[in-house]
C-alpha cells in the first residue's frame, strides 16, 4: 500500500549539486522518519541522512554532514535531499526509506525502516 518513488538523480562534475526527491503514495500516514541510504558498487548500503516526522529533528552521517541538506514537505509527503558540494565518493544509488513506527532500531539503521524505493542513480565526475 506504500509506494516510494526517487527521482532527481543524475550525472555531475565534483562540485555540483543535485537535489533529490522522494514521493511517497498510498497509507503514509504515521510515517514516523524518513531517510536516504546509498549503495555503491562492492560496497554494503550506509545511512546517509534522515529526519523525524515533524521535520525537526535531523541525522547525517559525518562524510555528508555541511553539505547535504534533507528536509520533508509532509503536505506532498515527500522527502528531499539537497546534496551540494558534491564528491566522487557521493557516487551511489540513492534509495529513499520510510519509517512506520517509532521502533526501537536506530533511525540510522536499515532495520528502522519498513518501506523502500528502487533508487536513483548520483554520480559525480572528477
Amino acid at each position: 500500500q506504500v509506494q516510494l518513488v526517487e527521482s532527481g538523480g543524475g550525472l555531475v562534475q565534483a562540485g555540483g549539486s543535485l537535489r533529490l526527491s522522494c514521493a511517497a503514495s498510498g497509507r503514509t500516514f504515521g510515517f514516523y522518519a524518513m531517510g536516504w541510504f546509498r549503495q555503491a558498487p562492492g560496497k554494503e548500503r550506509e545511512f546517509v541522512a534522515a529526519i523525524g516526522r515533524s521535520g525537526g529533528s535531523t541525522y547525517y552521517t559525518n562524510s555528508v554532514k555541511g553539505r547535504f541538506t534533507i528536509s520533508r514537505d509532509s503536505a506532498k509527503n515527500t522527502v528531499y535531499l539537497q546534496m551540494n558540494n558534491l564528491k566522487p565518493e557521493d557516487t551511489a544509488v540513492y534509495v529513499c526509506a520510510a519509517r512506520g513506527d517509532a521502533g526501537i532500531a536506530a533511525i540510522t539503521t536499515r532495520v528502522a525502516y519498513h518501506f523502500w524505493g528502487q533508487g536513483t542513480q548520483v554520480t559525480v565526475s572528477s
